[in-house]
């Protein structure tokens, strides 16, 4: 699965989000505080639905941008599976000036959620094994271990450039709403990546709705950590 916070290691993309679809409000509201959300339907609104979001951060004394439109594609095929994609076009700017631009296709099927890759507009064809279950409800304070993903130069998997780990976690951010994270690892395939790590956080409701995001972005230095937050 791609997700969107990889775009700033290529570029300065990053995530996005949305006003997620209505549901059934859901969760245990015991003394008006929220203790289970809607896991499955906010990975749907982050990942599958449609919408446009730009996300800011302040890297040194330059402003930096994406800006992200994400549209459903329907029906294709993938790995000779027939599945669902998703388009994800980034734009991403420094001071306002544009640096670089990707396309993604994120590919999956429902019932339940599974992501089973993606390939982009530099050619890299990514495999995803989807380790857990997506649960459709989960408890304040849970975290699993998500996807780890293969990425090769290009179909024809002969040369395979990374390997990445994919973990999600809930934690509490008021009586009715939590930080729903997904966390990214470094490739496994280097023993020093440059490119860091990115964490990806969404502020959700008890219907799974969107209503805020950041995403922090952490890459090694000769003084440690280099950390950038992007906001909406």
């Amino acid at each position: 699965m791609k997700t969107l916070g990889l775009y700033v290691l290529a570029g300065l993309g990053l995530s996005a989000c949305a006003t997620g679809m209505n549901g059934v409000a859901t969760g245990n509201n015991q003394n008006n505080v929220v203790t289970q959300y809607p896991i499955e339907t906010a990975m749907l609104n982050i990942y599958t639905k449609a919408r446009s979001e730009k996300l800011v951060a302040v890297v040194g004394n330059q402003s930096a941008s994406a800006d992200i439109k994400v549209t459903p594609k329907g029906r294709m095929m993938f790995n000779n599976k027939q599945v669902q994609g998703t388009e994800i076009n980034t734009v991403n700017k420094v001071n306002n000036q544009v640096t670089n631009q990707s396309v993604a296709i994120n590919y999956f099927t429902l019932n339940p959620l599974v992501f089973h890759g993606f390939t982009d507009s530099t050619g890299k064809y990514s495999l995803s094994n989807q380790t857990t279950t997506i649960p459709k409800m989960a408890t304040v304070g849970a975290s699993s271990k998500l996807i780890t993903e293969n990425v090769y130069a290009d179909s024809s998997m002969r040369k395979k450039i990374g390997t990445y780990n994919q973990d999600w976690s809930l934690t509490r951010d008021s009586n009715n709403t939590a930080w729903f994270c997904i966390e990214t690892s470094g490739n496994l395939m280097l023993n020093y990546d440059p490119e860091g790590t990115s964490s990806e956080c969404y502020k959700i409701n008890a219907r799974g709705d969107i209503l805020d995001s950041k995403v922090t972005i952490s890459q090694p230095t000769n003084n440690g950590t280099n950390t950038v937050i992007f906001t909406r």
